[in-house]
């Protein structure tokens, strides 16, 4: 799922990190994707 994200590999599915799969669904789907926050921080950039 992270790459669908634009995360690295192993951003959250990295075995070291000790979660199971559904704390890595958990936390990928709870997620903002990068470029979205990135468009979202110039939209604001913009009005202010």
């Amino acid at each position: 799922m992270e790459w669908l994200m634009g995360l690295p590999t192993g951003w959250v599915t990295d075995p070291a990190h000790g979660l199971t799969l559904n704390q890595q669904n958990t936390a990928l789907g709870n997620g903002v994707l990068p470029l979205q926050a990135v468009v979202a921080l110039d939209a604001l950039q913009i009005v202010f």
